[in-house]
């Protein structure tokens, strides 16, 4: 917030825009003298300035806020490193992607959006084919996981489920953090199933497979499908809102570019203006997203894993130390998911069920669920 207060107060963008400019003009090809060119170089200087001054907070909460309760584990040579390859990603990348989004708008009229719409559905399915191929191998290491029990048991429920599962990995998530997670990802018809190894580490293979159970409700319900159609939906009246202000005159002119109209400062400027409004989309996707998870938990239960749900979502609050309870509203607008609490009373574990949890430090955590509010049995805070 005060960052961009202190851009639109000081005119930064133009000054910025011009800078890049006079860059350009010194230095770049008479080839590269275009507007394309021009705005490939101020997204990545303003990019790049933006890390800066992100820098600080990014570290002090890596190496301060998550090191206080244990959950850091990189160091930073390897922030450093992550930082480095990310940035060196978004020029690979971004530079053929950006270059393509500037010249569609250029080419194509007034009718722009349809085009962009398809250029960005296309990107879109690009990025997840060579994901997991390219681009995360830089950062993790995807190992086959061992045979065993655990190897079995999901197995067994993807071949109960239909789920089109190719490959079975274990992520060294423990390289720099120790909260657990576990993930589907893939074309529909070739899909992965990625487990952190600290979730493998901290919990039982049966509720593991509890908690995949969940995962899989997701797709068996069509829960991906519907909220990537929903950002496509999302994405068109993005691109076609675009369209119409792209040509305000005055828009560019109150931000400084009485001369000049170009296309990035524009698309920068609508962004903002349109953001009051996207608080309203969030708001309304998170409200979806609740419900879809309340959906996957009853699937999960459906499919016989009550307890073991119930026993996994607590000891992942657990350890990860998650919000135990919050205001209805300003959960529905600040999380994605239920919190614990309403999660365990739509799975009926309200009746004075009792489920040791976990074990740290020595001290057993033991939990219960009445009236929707979480009663410990300990003294030790959850």
């Amino acid at each position: 917030m005060i960052t961009n207060i202190a851009i639109y107060q000081f005119d930064l963008l133009p000054k910025l825009w011009s800078l890049t400019g006079s860059w350009l003009a010194l230095y770049g090809p008479e080839r590269f003298s275009g507007e394309i060119s021009h705005s490939i170089l101020f997204f990545f200087t303003f990019n790049f300035i933006s890390q800066l001054v992100s820098l600080p907070v990014s570290y002090y909460s890596t190496f301060v806020l998550e090191e206080k309760f244990g959950f850091n584990k990189q160091t930073p040579t390897l922030f450093f490193t992550d930082l480095l390859k990310s940035q060196a990603l978004m020029v690979a990348f971004g530079t053929p992607v950006l270059s393509g989004f500037l010249k569609i708008i250029q080419s194509t009229g007034t009718q722009f959006f349809y085009y962009l719409w398809i250029f960005a559905i296309t990107i879109q399915v690009f990025g997840i084919t060579i994901y997991p191929i390219f681009i995360q191998p830089l950062f993790n290491k995807l190992s086959p996981l061992e045979p065993g029990e655990l190897r079995e048991r999901v197995e067994a429920l993807s071949k109960r489920l239909n789920f089109p599962l190719t490959d079975l990995y274990t992520i060294d998530g423990s390289k720099r953090s120790a909260h657990s997670n576990a993930y589907f990802y893939g074309l529909p018809w070739k899909k992965h199933i990625v487990i952190y190894d600290t979730l493998i580490e901290k919990s039982e293979p049966h509720e593991i497979e509890a908690v995949l159970g969940h995962e899989l409700g997701h797709w068996s319900l069509s829960h991906t499908t519907k909220l990537l159609g929903i950002a496509q939906v999302h994405l068109f009246y993005v691109f076609a809102l675009f369209s119409i202000f792209i040509n305000n005159n005055s828009l560019y002119n109150s931000f400084g570019f009485r001369n000049s109209h170009p296309i990035m400062i524009g698309f920068i400027l609508f962004s903002e203006a349109l953001a009051p409004m996207d608080t309203v989309v969030r708001f309304l996707m998170n409200i979806l997203s609740r419900k879809f998870e309340f959906e996957a938990d009853r699937f999960a239960l459906d499919l016989g894993y009550k307890k073991e749900l119930a026993r996994s979502l607590i000891k992942l609050q657990v350890e990860n130390l998650s919000t135990m309870d919050a205001d209805w509203l300003y959960a529905s607008y600040h999380y994605s998911h239920p919190i614990l609490t309403e999660r365990l009373k739509a799975l009926n574990w309200a009746s004075g069920e009792k489920e040791k949890s976990s074990q740290q430090d020595g001290v057993s955590l033991d939990v219960k669920v009445a009236d929707g509010k979480v009663v410990r049995a300990s003294d030790r805070e959850l």
